[in-house]
């Protein structure tokens, strides 16, 4: 389990946080640590979504925030109904972040 040097609370809003811009937006930019991290997070969630029923939209709005739980449920979960998993794709981008030289990736839905 990776901690990213943050305490419980911070940790599972960060992954909150990332996983809702992931949602949201479609693909992000950011370490491989991270996506590595959230990948399973949101894989996951729409997992669940996709059984389609109203436990687990309450599900998914307590783990993640509305708007993003939201689109999960009605937008992606259809979308991703004949496929049993596999709904991110992770891809390394040439270069490195410049102050850590921590290497970059593309996480994105497939």
């Amino acid at each position: 389990m990776r901690k990213f040097h943050k305490k419980k609370g911070p940790r599972k809003s960060f992954k909150r946080i990332l996983a809702h811009n992931l949602i949201m937006k479609g693909r992000i930019e950011t370490t491989e640590a991270k996506a590595k991290d959230i990948k399973p997070v949101v894989e996951k969630a729409i997992t669940l979504a996709k059984k389609n029923n109203l436990a687990s939209l309450r599900l998914l709005l307590s783990r993640l925030t509305k708007d993003s739980a939201n689109k999960l449920y009605y937008e992606l979960a259809p979308k991703y109904k004949d496929r049993n998993s596999g709904y991110l794709r992770i891809m390394k981008i040439s270069g490195q972040r410049k102050r850590d030289a921590a290497s970059m990736v593309l996480i994105e839905f497939v």
